[in-house]
């Protein structure tokens, strides 16, 4: 049995199987796979999970926008809106009907006068439909994050795994004396797997973080756009 650079011990006949590489393979090596393993898995769920939400929300919302250029009536717009919490535009358009409800309840109140002039009130109509575009990107934007630190962190955990194999593979050619390569190649292909792995986790995280964040940002937008058009609308309506 020959030494395994990264602390176990392989076979003298070297198959090249990568699962026995891994089963034999030391404790940093498959400490660092785990860590490479977990980054996977929950990238793989966030990116799935990602994926139907944006797929149900660009549905609702098309949706949506059928409905709110052929409604007359607002409040069943509001109702419909409500049945469609994907959709941001849909949430949106709620956020600003709730304002503008509140104040028509007002206005047929007790005391009319005691109204905010329409300037005043028009601002603050602005600000929660900002604000309301600005929690729905910040919702749509939930977990892009681990997908950024799993594409920029992977690759140097996995880097950092391989050069740990490798200098176990030359503290064994010292001990042994001898740089045969049928001695340290097992090893060091073993310590090229955290590479490997970490390439692995972190390219489909990149490639999701990049195609998700575009669609995040072409969301935001059309979000942009619709609060100014749904200000315009409900702030003309008496």
């Amino acid at each position: 049995m020959l030494e395994n650079p990264l602390g176990g011990a392989v076979a003298s006949s070297f198959g090249g199987n990568i699962l026995e590489m891994i089963i034999h393979a030391g404790p940093m090596a498959k400490f660092v796979l785990l860590i490479l393993l977990f980054f996977s898995i929950f990238s793989w769920a966030i990116i799935g999970h990602k994926w139907k939400v944006l797929r149900r929300a660009a549905k609702e919302t098309k949706r949506f926008q059928s409905l709110y250029y052929e409604a007359t009536n607002l409040s069943s717009l509001y109702s419909a809106g409500k049945r469609l919490p994907y959709s941001s535009m849909a949430q949106v358009f709620v956020a600003g009907y709730t304002e503008w409800y509140r104040r028509r309840m007002q206005a047929k109140g007790d005391n009319p006068g005691s109204i905010e002039d329409k300037e005043h009130w028009e601002e603050r109509l602005k600000g929660i439909l900002n604000k309301a575009v600005s929690e729905e990107i910040t919702k749509l934007e939930w977990a892009l994050p681990f997908l950024a630190t799993t594409g920029s962190t992977t690759p140097f955990i996995g880097l950092f795994g391989t050069v740990w194999g490798v200098m176990d593979a030359f503290r064994g050619i010292g001990v042994r004396g001898s740089a045969h390569i049928g001695a340290v190649a097992p090893g060091i292909s073993e310590a090229l797997i955290a590479t490997a792995a970490g390439l692995a986790a972190a390219i489909p995280a990149v490639i999701a973080y990049n195609y998700f964040n575009h669609r995040i940002r072409v969301v935001g937008t059309q979000l942009s756009n619709f609060s100014a058009e749904a200000f315009s609308r409900l702030s003309k309506v008496r």
